[in-house]
């Protein structure tokens, strides 16, 4: 287990529902780690955003991604897909926090290399308890690699 922690961590958080937005922001807003959130609300912007094509030119590179399935434009499982097949996104964790508890979706995430997947609770205090529990576990728990990291 690494003792380290992130100095600030750098959350992107791909979801079209403002709700689950506000949700996010105040489950993190409450974490004992000094984080950063950045959304965006559609498959193709998560993209741009984590290539850093116009206007995401100076965008952070995210330490964890939380991706919605269900978004307009390109849905979670391509956007997944696509991260999986970059060699520069591929290292970032993804964790799919979703609505859906179909099994196709979540073996299809998984085939997918998502490396964790989340039912959304409908209950607003389960919903905030599992979103920092998710932001815990991936920034205190987990080693994650190097940023810019090469092989």
């Amino acid at each position: 287990m690494s003792t380290e922690l992130v100095d600030v961590a750098q959350f992107l958080l791909v979801e079209d529902n403002p709700g689950d937005v506000r949700l996010t922001q105040e489950a993190l807003k409450e974490s004992k780690l000094r984080n950063h959130l950045s959304v965006v609300g559609d498959g193709e912007e998560a993209l741009a955003f984590l290539r850093r094509k116009p206007p995401y030119e100076n965008a952070p590179r995210p330490d964890v991604i939380l991706l919605d399935l269900n978004l307009p434009k390109k849905n979670g499982r391509e956007v997944l897909a696509e991260i999986k097949a970059d060699p520069d996104l591929r290292r970032i964790p993804v964790v799919v926090i979703t609505s859906s508890e179909a099994e196709q979706d979540i073996l299809m995430s998984y085939d997918l290399h998502v490396n964790c997947y989340v039912t959304k609770p409908v209950d607003l205090d389960q919903f905030i308890k599992v979103v920092r529990s998710v932001s815990e576990f991936w920034l205190t728990i987990v080693r994650l690699p190097p940023a810019e990291a090469t092989v």
